[in-house]
């Protein structure tokens, strides 16, 4: 079986991730591509879209998000996801019991005893008028009948697992601040949920592999359970493998991917790229040190957004007063230097609409 090395992974993930070249797609073609994104902060799929796409303009996604071919729900990890409409649909089922689970874990003690088909009937009956509705004004609507859990975990494990809900707009739209409000998935885009598979077979986690393989691989199976949260996949890689090509990692583990997808030569040129925070091409691994360096592994989970070059972390960034400010992890060569202030230079105009173009590097560390 043939070994990968680091930076093998890296350049055949970049080029999954449209982080090798900016692809020429549309939004809606790249938000399918990469299985949703990340997006509990509201712009950072802005500045995820605009590190992957040529030409990238922002109204772009606003209008598919009013326009209800994408949307913003609970999905992967239990986090708030980009995804779409169609992918929305076929997934959500799947997703419930990682839902529920995950919500319990961390209210169990607050609600113990509570019967959890009741309250997810009572909240579908609640949102059934498509009012657009807060996570608290859900939990103070039902707090009569379920006081004891009190409001915030009441309302989001209405919220967040037993009812499925989108987040309507404003909330997410380029350079819009909303609030969270909540309707139905299924009336927000006026069709059903796909029903949960037979026992016995499970078709949407077999395209779940096949997706997160194809934006994400090569990857071993904790890789493909540490992006979606679900479990039960072993049985749906089992009945994929046949169509798909091995190989292993410098560590020994069995990486799968799909036999013709990209998996460039190891020396293919990578350029700086600005990610947003919590970007999936960082926290859709269990194994992240095919971008992440181990001195700097706990960076993504604080939503520390990153700078890559050569592929690798490299920086981290932010905004402060209309600059980008760029902080090295590490000592730059002059060159990388300059493509960071220039893709900083560049960001700076694409988050300020042309009005500034101010980007400060720090001294390294």
């Amino acid at each position: 079986m043939s070994v990968l090395g680091t930076r093998a992974l890296n350049r055949a993930t970049l080029a999954r991730q449209l982080l090798l070249d900016r692809a020429r797609l549309p939004v809606l073609d790249a938000v399918a591509h990469l299985g949703g994104m990340q997006a509990q902060e509201p712009q950072e799929p802005f500045v995820g879209l605009w590190s992957r796409l040529h030409a990238f303009d922002p109204s772009g996604l606003s209008d598919l998000l009013t326009g209800r071919a994408v949307v913003r729900t609970h999905l992967m990890r239990r986090t708030v996801h980009l995804v779409t409409a169609d992918d929305a649909l076929a997934w959500r089922a799947r997703h419930d019991t990682m839902l529920r689970g995950r919500v319990l874990g961390t209210y169990r003690r607050e609600l113990d005893g509570v019967d959890l088909d009741a309250l997810a009937a009572a909240g579908r009956t609640l949102l059934a008028d498509g009012e657009p509705r807060s996570t608290g004004e859900v939990a103070r609507a039902l707090a009569g009948r379920w006081p004891e859990p009190g409001p915030r975990a009441l309302g989001e494990m209405v919220i967040a697992a037993l009812v499925p809900v989108v987040q309507t707009p404003p909330r997410g739209l380029w350079r819009t601040k909303g609030g969270v409000r909540n309707v139905p998935l299924s009336s927000w885009l006026g069709r059903e949920i796909a029903p949960p598979s037979p026992k016995g077979c499970d078709p949407v986690g077999e395209a779940l592999v096949r997706r997160y393989l194809a934006a994400y691989g090569p990857a071993a199976s904790a890789d493909l359970r540490a992006w979606c949260g679900l479990t039960g996949l072993p049985a749906a890689v089992a009945s994929v493998r046949g169509e798909l090509v091995s190989f292993r990692d410098e560590r020994g583990r069995e990486l799968l991917d799909l036999p013709d997808a990209p998996r460039p030569d190891p020396d293919t040129p990578a350029p700086v790229r600005f990610l947003p925070s919590f970007d999936n091409a960082v926290l859709g691994y269990h194994d992240r040190t095919r971008i992440i360096d181990d001195a700097h592994r706990g960076l993504p989970v604080t939503g520390a957004r990153v700078v890559l070059v050569d592929g690798r972390s490299a920086a981290t960034w932010n905004v402060r007063d209309g600059a980008v400010v760029v902080t090295p992890l590490r000592g730059f060569r002059p060159a990388d230097r300059e493509a960071v202030a220039e893709q900083g230079q560049a960001l700076a105009a694409f988050l300020s609409d042309g009005d500034s173009r101010r980007v400060e590097v720090a001294p390294p560390p």
